[in-house]
């Protein structure tokens, strides 16, 4: 797990989703994917290396009803396509009031209920990625944990990488308050993100929530060739 860590100056949390076992003994594919925290925090060698990772296309993560100004990202090379896609709503007063106000919204127990609310969101991402001009896509929210966690996990599910590459993918983000906040509810990492996949049928998921065929088998392509 850890080989897959690229080390880009300025930004903390930043993992290559190749090289990992698919269900039909295949491997997802190196440079394909990129998880992130904000690639605005990146020095001129950070972007230098992103770069040269073969990253042609950013997809920010962002939240209705948040301002966040850092997701407005202006890379020094022309031919990086910036999207950005809201994949979670705060102004979703149940939501806030379960999440986001109780500081749980920074751990994977929240995943389960974002995906019954938000499939249409999670799909409009899927979709991007689908479209995404050719080269190396990266997808990011601030932090590279949760946000990001959850296109993570749609992306390895999709790709047939079992459960427990799943939650180990996950946990190389560290973060030791998310870890206590487990820890008070009586959770893991591995309980939490087992709740998430649990009866999770990914195709039908996604096409529920709007991916059509073509894009899901575009998708598909870029993760495992």
């Amino acid at each position: 797990m850890n080989d897959r860590i690229l080390v880009w100056d300025g930004c903390s949390n930043v993992r290559d989703l190749g090289g990992l076992k698919t269900s039909d003994g295949r491997m997802t594919c190196w440079g394909a994917f990129v998880r992130s925290d904000n690639p605005a925090r990146l020095t001129p060698a950070g972007w230098s290396a992103l770069y040269a990772h073969g990253i042609r296309t950013i997809i920010s993560l962002s939240t209705i009803g948040k301002v966040e100004d850092e997701l407005d990202i202006i890379p020094p090379y022309p031919d990086l396509a910036t999207i950005q896609v809201a994949i979670e709503d705060i102004t979703d007063k149940e939501f806030l009031q379960q999440w986001a106000a109780t500081d749980l919204w920074c751990t994977p127990l929240y995943y389960r209920d974002a995906l019954l609310r938000w499939p249409e969101q999670h799909a409009a991402v899927i979709t991007a990625i689908a479209r995404a001009q050719p080269g190396g896509v990266l997808f990011h929210c601030v932090r590279g944990n949760d946000r990001t966690g959850i296109i993570a996990l749609l992306l390895l599910a999709l790709a047939g990488v079992s459960p427990v590459d799943i939650i180990a993918d996950y946990a190389i983000s560290a973060d030791t308050y998310r870890d206590d906040l487990l820890v008070r509810e009586h959770s893991s990492i591995r309980e939490a993100l087992l709740g998430a996949l649990e009866g999770l049928d990914i195709d039908n998921y996604l096409a529920k929530g709007g991916v059509g065929q073509e894009d899901l088998i575009a998708v598909r392509s870029r993760l495992v060739g």
